[in-house]
């Protein structure tokens, strides 16, 4: 904590001091003052140093008092005073030159001005400085602490912070989702923070952008915050931003932001503490629930909705029609049907996220459930969401459509435009009616989970109904048996790494797709009919007459299919 060149030139024992080059560096920090008496001065000095000399040691320097500009700039000087006319008489204009190309500061002393009182004025100025900072970091820190000690949260602490800094304040995870904040919808549009999904309009919907926000003070647009990592230990919770409204930041609000963070990294630990113990006990009655372990599944409904969960379904008559009301000829339009659909995701493997810092962040696992949970929550407190050991579930309530509904929660939880998140794969179950039917949606959505991540790679979005014959062949635990079947049905076509083969079994997939439509396969492929022809001749002496055999063809489709398997 320091005081700016200009600061320190309106100090009194500075009186008459002006800068003479390298005016751009006037906000240089200065923090200690040293006094230059020999030419080798550079294993002395340190970064931000106002640095006095009457040129006395310069007289007979070998080397160029441009490189010594140079030098000081690179080692993180603030700036150099300079008594010159007795020794140095006037300045080098090269001297000058580089300092203003550096803009590094260099200030002309008046020949009257003496060092000591120099000295003892910044320090003076400094210690006071950095004694007001302490103050105002301790008030915040008692302030925060009291909450604290009340059992408020993080939305009380982010509203006494705002209250005290004068601007929102917003309390997020390590990547940049919002956990609490006060006033922060005055700032979501800066470019600090992500855009809203579409129909989202809230604080709470938008994503700080912490992978390219750094510690401390900076400006989007004008408009200036402070940003500090929230930490317990060695691990890393989360970012505590303040933005600036009816005043400027200057390094004395970091400081109170820093001591603001310990008490939200309590407050953060406590949160999780408590989250911990009821995600248990849900995550541990979700599962029974979904592996069929409730033997009164009449209660299920009941029992969930203890837990601020609703999972049942609604048959109503639907599709906008309308039955008379009891009490006269008005009509009221018949309640939706609901369905439930349930959503499996799983963490791709194989993916290597390295912490921004030395800090550790939760465990990757923790953090998707996590975010799954606060997406949801998000949209409807009452969907069951609970991370399973690789897993996490979520039992969605859902009309005739589910897919707009899937496709905006993963985009969100994904972070679109976010970088650096892993990547996750998800499976959708059919829509089911009954809370009796929900193990055998459970097993369906981690089927279409498992099988989409084979046919597309990570970060694929697989409906147990799109499946077609995949759903069949994903119930073959032997992938030997698989790999046989193919290689046995397609024999010379099989061959891996053959681009004959390669060609060829392109050349019969679209056939297939064509319903044997000889001529409409030639168009898609680009060949002439005759060419066609003459390759369907080599495929039938290679697998048997496929275009006279039904059976043949149909092995031969399901063949091609496994091959389109990942990990086959």
């Amino acid at each position: 904590i320091g005081l700016t060149v200009t600061q320190a030139l309106a100090l009194p024992a500075l009186a008459g001091a002006r800068i003479v080059a390298g005016h751009a560096g006037h906000d240089r920090v200065v923090e200690r003052v040293n006094v230059m008496e020999v030419p080798d001065i550079l294993p002395w000095v340190k970064p931000k140093e106002l640095l006095l000399t009457t040129g006395y040691p310069l007289r007979h320097s070998p080397s160029p008092l441009t490189d010594l500009i140079a030098d000081l700039d690179r080692a993180g000087l603030a700036a150099i005073a300079i008594k010159p006319h007795r020794y140095l008489g006037d300045l080098p204009p090269e001297l000058l030159a580089a300092a203003d190309r550096l803009g590094f500061p260099v200030i002309e002393l008046p020949e009257g001005v003496a060092f000591d009182d120099i000295l003892t004025d910044v320090l003076s100025d400094v210690l006071d400085r950095q004694s007001a900072v302490l103050a105002r970091a301790d008030h915040v820190h008692r302030a925060l602490s009291q909450i604290a000690l009340e059992g408020g949260g993080l939305a009380e602490l982010t509203a006494e912070l705002a209250r005290i800094l004068g601007g929102p304040v917003l309390v997020t995870t390590p990547d940049g989702r919002i956990l609490a904040e006060h006033g922060a919808d005055t700032v979501c549009h800066l470019p600090c923070f992500d855009a809203a999904p579409d129909g989202q309009i809230g604080p709470a919907d938008h994503r700080l952008r912490t992978e390219a926000e750094h510690p401390g003070l900076t400006a989007h647009h004008g408009t200036q915050h402070a940003l500090v990592p929230i930490l317990a230990g060695r691990v890393d919770h989360g970012r505590l931003v303040a933005f600036a409204d009816r005043r400027a930041f200057d390094a004395a609000d970091v400081a109170a932001l820093e001591r603001a963070a310990t008490v939200a990294a309590l407050a953060v630990v406590k949160q999780l503490a408590v989250a911990a113990v009821e995600d248990k006990y849900r995550a541990d009655f979700l599962r029974d629930l979904l592996t069929g372990r409730l033997e009164d599944l009449q209660s299920a409904a009941a029992h969930a909705a203890t837990l601020g969960w609703d999972i049942s379904p609604r048959p109503g008559t639907g599709n906008g029609r309308q039955h008379r009301a009891l009490n006269g000829d008005q009509t009221a339009a018949a309640p939706t049907p609901r369905s439930l659909v349930v959503l499996v995701a799983e963490l791709d493997p194989g993916q290597s996220v390295l912490p921004a810092s030395q800090h550790a962040l939760r465990p990757a696992r923790e953090r998707f459930a996590a975010a799954w949970q606060t997406v949801v929550s998000g949209r409807d407190r009452t969907n069951p969401v609970a991370g399973f050991n690789q897993e996490v579930v979520v039992v969605l309530k859902t009309g005739e459509d589910p897919d707009p509904l899937v496709k905006s929660l993963i985009a969100e939880v994904s972070g679109t435009g976010g970088g650096g998140r892993r990547t996750f794969s998800t499976g959708v179950s059919r829509r089911v009616a009954t809370v009796a039917d929900l193990p055998a949606a459970y097993e369906e959505a981690r089927r279409a989970v498992r099988m989409g991540r084979r046919l597309n790679g990570p970060g694929s979005v697989a409906h147990f109904d799109a499946l077609g014959v995949y759903r069949l062949l994903s119930l073959v635990p032997d992938p030997d048996e698989l790999r046989d079947f193919a290689r046995q049905t397609l024999k010379g076509l099989a061959a891996d790494g053959d681009p004959d083969a390669e060609d060829l079994r392109t050349t019969l997939e679209v056939l297939l797709d064509t319903n044997l439509n000889v001529a409409e396969a030639a168009r898609r492929l680009h060949f002439h009919y005759n060419t066609l022809r003459y390759r369907i001749g080599k495929i039938e002496r290679l697998v048997g007459p496929f275009m006279e055999r039904p059976d043949l063809r149909l092995d031969l489709s399901v063949a091609l299919r496994i091959l389109h398997m990942r990990g086959l």
